[in-house]
């Protein structure tokens, strides 16, 4: 009888190889930006930030609507040269008064705010007349001030005077408050947005 070969040994599957310094180890994975200690206190500050940027474009605005109320206001120099003769020269200042009444309104409200903690009014409703209130008032600032630079312009032509330079001063006022009130409504509606979205 002959003998059969040996059986061939089979490979044995090598263990994985373990670091002996960080065996069951694993750092653990740093938390996701916004969340934690740091997190909160970086949104904190970029919500008193925004809160004191949107105080200050209102009192800007609120600066920019007065002047323009004073300086047509006190635009009376004679018959011929009172504002109160011109329809578009009483629409400039009935807006002017108007965009004062509101900046100042929202300048009062947003110091309140600031300094009580206390809202007059929920966040989300606020929101929403910032953003409408903003918009509304600055479109009227600048259709304002269009309407009356037509009939500035024609009495120039004719006499540069007192008359027509305040005139031209309160317009000019108007367009600032107008860009002033356009800025302030992008941050209304960038914090719409956020208020929306929570």
């Amino acid at each position: 009888m002959s003998s059969s070969p040996p059986p061939e040994k089979m490979p044995q599957p090598t263990p994985p190889l373990v670091d002996s310094d960080h065996s069951q180890t694993q750092t653990p994975l740093p938390p996701p930006p916004g969340y934690g200690v740091t997190g909160v206190l970086r949104r904190w500050r970029h919500e008193d930030m925004l809160k004191r940027v949107s105080l200050g474009l209102r009192a800007l605005g609120f600066l920019f609507s007065l002047l323009a109320f004073i300086i047509m206001a006190s635009n009376k120099h004679g018959p011929g040269r009172n504002f109160d003769e011109y329809e578009e020269y009483r629409y400039a200042l009935a807006i002017a008064i108007l965009s004062t009444l509101y900046t100042g309104l929202q300048s009062w409200r947003q110091i309140h705010e600031m300094s009580t903690g206390k809202l007059v009014v929920s966040g989300r409703n606020m929101a929403m007349i910032d953003f409408f209130g903003d918009q509304i008032i600055a479109y009227l600032l600048i259709s304002a001030a269009s309407s009356a630079v037509p009939m500035t312009n024609r009495m120039r032509e004719g006499a540069d005077n007192i008359f027509t330079d305040s005139s031209a001063a309160c317009i000019s006022m108007e367009f600032l408050a107008f860009f002033i009130l356009g800025l302030s409504a992008m941050l209304s509606g960038y914090n719409l947005v956020k208020q929306t979205s929570i």
